[in-house]
């Protein structure tokens, strides 16, 4: 009995032998007729589907010896003078008359035909009729006949399987089994990235299984992919999935847990409550019945009032007064909005809150959607108060809006933020100037008796502050540090210097009380404090350090410490975590404007040019502490203070302490065309950045790269297409990162650079690994070596060998793999290089495993796991702990697999490596799977099919597929 296969690649078997079709062009033609399924193709037909435009002369003729072999391969004991009946001439055509149920093609469109509505009343049979219509498909129809790839019959197929996907996804959600349609859906989105119908359907399976993140995910995937192919924004129906997804789930239909959080302790990122908070009474009420409102929606209460009248100020003080509301915790985030020179992004502002979430380094996504994708997966399930601080508008508050109504979100700014209240329903609190009798009160409070003694005085002052908290509050300090003055001489000595002053904004009686009692009170500092005040105006970062005022002013650092803590105590700076100090945007702007004033722009220019030195090199002396290795190849820095840390650890806690400041201080370097500077700190950072913190890496390359390429010069862009493509190949996206790569290589040769070229060499020849180009990978990494050996490079030669060990760590390659690997091990060994040693003897391990010397296996892979847990090396962690619980697996030993492979996923998603996820992943599935746990192990391979089809890792694709296949004969 015949049985032909079109769905997939093409296959003829009798009585379950497959059959040789012959060649390419013979093949074709039976692929037509039992695309036709008995109904009569022409030789035109045929001919054209061939040939095209330009068929041979003797196309009829080598139709005619097609026919003739595929009678006598179908019909082997016809008579040559026989008539066929398989493949009978009809017309000036021919036909393929097989049963019905010889051929899958009919076969499907007879079970999709039966699931119809109307035929199949009970949704359980239509599910059942589906799944085995779709079950039938082994890949594209026609698979290994290219020519027919374009052909409208192959073409419509695919559009019957789509539709008979759709149907499916839609009866085995409604009936709760969406987890058993997620294979089959991400296997089509990943090879149709701009079908929005099928992504909808993807992500409400993700709901419905519990699997919001992923759905998240989905949608910011697409969603891009749209953007950036075809310029439009989603449509309704794939919108409408967002919408779902975005709805806070009912409890019932949980049916799994979201990515376990990295952290589930409870964060308190609030400053301290305002000290001597006086009146907003009626401020404080209508914010208290905010969380009583009762909407469904997040709760957002939007503060807004002028510069300086104490939004803040009661903004934290009612949230200190509501803490216990939210017990998960409170996050406290300044955007700087007003700030022209550095407001805070709204992706670096998720990055920094997601810190606070406890999600940091590499478990931070990159994508911005993504990353806030994450920030509500995070919040989804907590009461969590968020503070945003000093927002410019409604698009730098948006993103960073939780998904759910069981956290608030109270945010500050000088603008009325209508886009808030109008689509999410935020209320909004106005706060005017104080009044008077409030005003005085809070003078009395700072001041004491004095206020009592003169009343009339303390009004005027009051009224000459304009009734601004900030302004008071400076003027307070000043009148306490002046026991023996009325307060009459000096409201006096504030009116006659507001007659002098020159207020650039006469009619802004706000701006000019505030000015005037900054004037004022800078005029009461000494010249070494306001000198170090102006100093203050030109750092572009979010706080400052005694260092980096040393920087600014040429001082001492403890002269400096001495100077921003009498600033402090003149309400000019405010204490923060850490030894820090923070500047108000206007006391900020006013030191500007003074420094613009008074300090000549050659001295300002220096003064900054010494922060940015500062900076770099206590980024290199930190790195060359943390990655010695490294130190020839960083580049030459000046020193111009002694760096503030001493050892390994405390110069790993300073570059994380001031990470965000150099991500400020790379984008200021930008803009203020200083390229130099933003090229040498990512190459300084690089080992540091790309240990885990993918974000801020690629805030900083991205940086780089742009300031290189307006400077135009090789060795910058070569130097910053190298970074930007080692981080996109530990990112998983390595078609950006062959280009990033393959231009750094050119950049690098036309400078001579060697260790940059084999850099940029040995990155391009892991992504070519990964997707499956292992002859042009092993090349790469030759190049490299030879390049390493040249430059009397012995860590790079090490890591090249290391490279080459992997890169033939396949069927065939073993035994050169093993000696390349051999090699690494025994170089870094006589390097004491005990990071490259683990990696190594991981690396051999697995080859082993894969030549079945299980007892080298486990006895390297221990040994490389022991000295990565030393080392305190995460990604080498769980590298072993994945190529341990394969060998596990294939021991058959289960129990200590699903250990192992579970460790090792916690370790990948820890530090954000998608390769080693996938691939735990499936090593996972495939040992649940032969313990007889086949839903968990089709969960485990649909993940690894997502993650691999994103990253385009081919192994890792191809072997979820193989086992999702397992899966499906098991069950």
């Amino acid at each position: 009995m015949l049985a032909v296969q079109v769905l997939g690649p093409l296959r003829v078997r009798r009585d379950g032998v497959v059959l040789a079709l012959g060649p390419a062009g013979r093949r074709a033609v039976f692929g037509l007729l039992a695309l036709a399924h008995g109904k009569p193709v022409t030789r035109a037909e045929l001919v054209d589907a061939l040939w095209g435009e330009r068929p041979p002369p003797s196309a009829t003729n080598v139709l005619h010896t097609h026919v003739k072999h595929l009678r006598r391969l179908l019909e082997p004991e016809r008579g040559p003078r026989a008539p066929s009946t398989t493949i009978p001439a009809v017309d000036d055509g021919y036909a393929l008359t097989l049963p019905p149920d010889a051929v899958d093609v009919v076969r499907f469109r007879s079970l999709v035909a039966r699931a119809d509505p109307g035929r199949a009343a009970d949704p359980r049979h239509a599910a059942d009729l589906l799944g085995r219509a779709l079950a039938l498909w082994h890949g594209r129809p026609l698979a290994d006949v290219p020519v027919l790839a374009g052909h409208p019959g192959v073409v419509a197929l695919d559009g019957e399987r789509r539709t008979a996907l759709a149907r499916y996804a839609e009866v085995m959600i409604g009936a709760g089994a969406a987890r058993d349609v997620l294979p089959a859906l991400v296997e089509h989105v990943a090879a149709h990235a701009l079908d929005e119908a099928m992504h909808a359907l993807l992500i409400r399976a993700y709901i419905a299984s519990g699997q919001r993140d992923r759905a998240f995910d989905t949608y910011n995937v697409v969603r891009r992919n749209l953007t950036e192919e075809l310029g439009v924004n989603p449509g309704p129906e794939l919108s409408a999935a967002y919408l779902d997804a975005l709805e806070e789930p009912p409890e019932a239909n949980a049916a799994a847990p979201a990515k376990p959080r990295t952290s589930g302790a409870r964060v308190n990122q609030l400053p301290g409550d305002v000290v001597g908070f006086t009146g907003r009474q009626a401020e404080i009420a209508a914010l208290d019945r905010v969380p009583a409102a009762g909407r469904t929606g997040v709760p957002i209460v939007v503060v807004c009032g002028t510069a300086g009248v104490g939004k803040t100020a009661l903004a934290l003080h009612w949230a200190h007064r509501i803490r216990s509301d939210f017990p998960d915790g409170q996050l406290y985030l300044d955007l700087r909005g007003y700030d022209p020179r550095s407001p805070v992004a709204a992706e670096d502002a998720l990055t920094r809150l997601l810190d606070g979430l406890g999600v940091t380094g590499a478990d931070v996504p990159v994508d911005p959607d993504q990353r806030a994708a994450r920030y509500r997966a995070e919040l989804a399930d907590r009461r969590v108060l968020v503070v945003l601080d000093n927002a410019a508008g409604v698009d730098q508050v948006r993103p960073l809006l939780p998904g759910t109504s069981s956290c608030l979100v109270l945010v500050t700014s000088r603008n009325s933020l209508a886009g808030l209240v109008a689509v999410h329903g935020a209320h909004r609190v106005d706060v005017d100037l104080l009044p008077v009798p409030d005003s005085i009160a809070l003078l009395r409070a700072l001041i004491g008796e004095r206020v009592r003694r003169e009343p009339g005085a303390a009004a005027e002052l009051a009224a000459r502050c304009g009734r601004l908290p900030l302004a008071l509050r400076v003027a307070a300090e000043l009148a306490a540090s002046r026991p023996d003055s009325s307060l009459a001489e000096l409201t006096g000595e504030l009116a006659d210097r507001r007659r002098r002053l020159r207020v650039l904004d006469v009619g802004d009686d706000v701006r000019a009380a505030v000015r005037t009692v900054f004037s004022w009170s800078y005029q009461q500092l000494g010249p070494r404090l306001a000198f170090a005040f102006r100093r203050l105006g030109l750092h572009p970062g979010a706080d400052v350090t005694p260092f980096a005022l040393a920087a600014l002013t040429g001082r001492d650092p403890d002269e400096s410490r001495a100077d921003l803590e009498s600033l402090a105590r003149n309400h000019l700076v405010q204490p923060a975590a850490g030894g820090r100090f923070v500047v108000h945007d206007l006391l900020r702007a006013y030191a500007e404007e003074l420094a613009g004033e008074h300090d000549p722009e050659p001295e300002r220019t220096a003064a900054v040019g010494r922060l940015l030195d500062h900076h770099l090199a206590a980024a290199s002396a930190a790195s060359d502490l943390t990655h010695p290795a490294d130190r020839p190849y960083r580049p030459d820095v000046p020193v111009t203070l002694p760096p503030p840390f001493t050892g390994v650890d405390a110069a790993r806690a300073w570059l994380d302490a001031e990470r965000s400041t150099l991500v400020a201080l790379c984008r200021f370097a930008e803009h203020d065309d200083r390229p130099r500077f933003a090229v040498d700190l990512a190459n300084t950072l690089y080992r540091y950045l790309e240990s885990g913190h993918y974000a801020d890496a690629l805030s900083v390359y991205e940086c780089a790269l742009r300031a290189a390429r307006r400077a135009g010069e090789d060795g910058m862009l070569a130097a910053a297409s190298t970074n930007l493509g080692a981080l996109r190949r530990l990112l998983g996206d390595y078609d950006q990162a062959a280009g990033h790569l393959r231009e750094a290589i050119e950049r690098h040769r036309r400078t001579g650079d060697q260790h940059g070229a084999a850099r940029a060499l040995s990155n391009l020849g892991v992504v070519q690994e990964r997707l499956g180009e292992h002859e042009e990978a092993a090349s790469l990494h030759q190049e490299a070596l030879a390049l390493h050996r040249r430059s009397g490079n012995r860590h790079g030669e090490a890591a090249a060998l290391l490279n080459l060990g992997n890169v033939h760590s396949r069927p065939g390659h073993h035994a050169d793999a093993v000696e390349h690997l051999e090699r690494a091990l025994d170089l870094f060994g006589r390097l004491d290089d005990a990071v490259g040693q683990a990696s190594a003897l991981a690396n051999l391990g697995d080859v082993c495993a894969n030549l079945r010397r299980y007892p080298d296996a486990v006895r390297h892979l221990s040994r490389a796991q022991e000295l990565f847990q030393r080392l305190d090396h995460s990604y080498g962690v769980a590298v072993t702990l994945s190529n341990l619980g394969n060998v596990h697996a294939r021991l058959g030993d289960w129990s200590r697999a699903h250990r192992c492979y579970t460790s090792a996923l916690d370790g990948f998603r820890d530090i954000g490596h998608r390769y080693g996820e996938a691939s735990a992943l499936n090593g996972l599935g495939e040992a649940l799977c032969l313990a007889g746990r086949t839903d968990e192990a089709r969960a485990a391979h649909t993940s690894a099919l997502r993650i691999a089809t994103e990253t385009g890792d081919r192994d890792e694709q191809d072997r979820a597929r193989a086992g999702l296949g397992v899966v499906r004969q098991h069950v």
